[in-house]
C-alpha cells in the first residue's frame, strides 16, 4: 500500500498546487511574450509564493498531527520519483499529440513541444508558470523532508552542513517565486514550447534531481564541516546569486524601461535604429553572466553539505553546465539570426560568453 500511495503522491501534490494556484489570491501582470499572430502581450496571474507557503504549511500540519512522518517523503522517495516520471511522460504526450505539428519529426515535437504558451481561463493558469511552480513546491517539500530524515536519524550529531545546504536550496526556491514576474522575460518564455523537455523536466526532473545534493548525503555519517567551509560555501552561493538575480533584474528593468538605471548603473546600449542591446552592468561582463551565477549557486550548495569528496552531489552543478552551455550556443545562433550585424557588433563589445576573462 505504501508503494501505491508513494507512487501517486506527486500527482496529488500537483493537483493540490493547481487548485491553490487557481483559487488563492494573485496579481495580474502583463508579460513580455506576445500572443502569436497579434501584438497583444500575454497576461499572467501570479501567486507562487503564497502557494509555496500554503503547501509547506499543509505538509507541516500533516506531520505535526502525525498523519505522516516528518521524513515520509524521504521514505517513499523512489516510489514518488517513479510516479512523477510516469505522470510527466503522460502529461507530455497529452499536451503534444493533439497539437498541430511544428517539426518534421514527432520525436522532435515531443521533446521540444508544439504549444508555445498554453493558458487556461485567460491566463489564470499558465502552463509554464504552473510547471515551474509545481517543480519548486515539490522540491521544497522533498528537501525539507530529507533534512528532517537526517535529524531523526542522527539527532544532536546532525551535520550543520546538511541544514545549511537545505537552507540555501530553500532560499533559491523562495527567491525564484518572489521574482516570478522577472522570469516572464527569460529564455524559457520567449524561446521554448511546452513538451517533454519542459513538462517532464518540471514534473519529474526538477523536484527530484535538484534535491540530489541533499538526497545523496542525508544518510551519510554526519561530519562537522569547519566554519570556514560553511562560510565559504554560503559566500559562493550568495555571490553567484548576485550575478544571476542581478543580471535577470537588470534585463527585466531594461525591457520595461530602456532609460532606467539599475543599481545606479545607467544603461549603455548598441542599436541599429530598430533593435537595441544592453552592454553595461552585468551584461557588459559576459553575454550570459546569469548562467555563471546558476552554476555557482549549485556549487555553493554542494560545498555546504560537507561532502564535496562524494561524487553524487556534484551531479547538480554538472547538470547546469550540461544544460546551459548548449543553451548559450543556441541562444547566440538565435540572436545572430535576429539581430544580424548588430549582434556581431555586440559580440565584439562583450567578448566573453559566460565567464568574464575566460570563456
Amino acid at each position: 500500500m505504501e508503494k501505491v500511495i508513494g507512487f501517486f503522491t506527486p500527482i496529488l501534490v500537483y493537483l493540490l498546487i493547481f487548485g491553490l494556484n487557481a483559487l488563492l489570491p494573485g496579481r495580474w501582470v502583463t508579460g513580455y511574450v506576445t500572443r502569436p499572430g497579434t501584438d497583444q502581450k500575454l497576461k499572467y496571474r501570479l501567486n507562487g509564493l503564497l502557494v509555496l507557503f500554503t503547501s509547506v504549511a499543509a505538509w507541516a500540519g500533516l506531520c505535526w498531527f502525525e498523519v505522516i512522518a516528518w521524513d515520509w517523503l524521504f521514505e517513499i522517495r523512489w516510489y514518488a520519483l517513479a510516479g512523477a516520471v510516469t505522470f510527466g511522460l503522460i502529461f507530455s504526450l497529452v499536451l503534444v499529440i493533439p497539437a498541430p505539428p511544428v517539426k518534421k519529426s514527432f520525436l522532435a515535437d515531443f521533446y521540444l513541444g508544439r504549444l508555445y504558451n498554453p493558458q487556461l481561463w485567460g491566463g489564470r493558469i499558465d502552463a509554464k508558470m504552473w510547471l515551474y511552480l509545481i517543480g519548486a513546491v515539490m522540491l521544497a517539500l522533498n528537501i525539507l523532508s530529507f533534512a528532517a530524515h537526517h535529524y531523526l536519524l542522527y539527532g544532536a550529531e546532525s551535520s550543520m552542513g546538511i541544514f545549511l545546504a537545505t537552507g540555501l536550496l530553500c532560499y533559491f526556491i523562495v527567491d525564484y517565486l518572489t521574482f516570478e514576474e522577472v522570469h516572464l522575460y527569460t529564455y524559457d518564455f520567449f524561446a521554448e514550447n511546452v513538451g517533454f523537455k519542459l513538462g517532464w523536466g518540471c514534473i519529474a526532473f526538477y523536484p527530484f534531481f535538484y534535491s540530489v545534493p541533499i538526497w545523496s548525503t542525508v544518510d551519510l555519517p554526519p561530519n562537522a564541516p569547519p566554519v570556514w567551509l560553511l562560510a565559504l560555501s554560503a559566500a559562493i552561493f550568495l555571490g553567484s546569486w548576485t550575478l544571476a538575480r542581478g543580471a535577470n533584474m537588470q534585463k527585466y528593468y531594461f525591457k520595461k524601461d530602456p532609460t532606467r538605471s539599475f543599481l545606479g548603473i545607467p544603461p549603455q546600449t548598441l542599436t541599429d535604429g530598430k533593435r537595441t542591446l544592453l552592454v553595461s552592468g552585468f551584461w557588459g561582463l559576459s553575454r550570459h553572466i546569469n548562467y555563471l551565477g546558476e552554476i555557482g549557486m549549485a556549487t555553493g550548495i554542494v560545498l555546504a553539505t560537507g561532502h564535496a569528496d562524494t561524487f553524487w552531489p556534484w551531479l547538480y552543478p554538472l547538470y547546469y553546465i550540461g544544460l546551459l552551455l548548449p543553451r548559450q550556443l543556441d541562444d547566440d545562433k538565435r540572436c545572430a539570426a535576429k539581430y544580424g550585424p548588430l549582434w556581431t557588433e555586440y559580440t565584439q563589445k562583450v567578448k566573453y560568453r559566460i565567464i568574464p576573462g575566460v570563456y
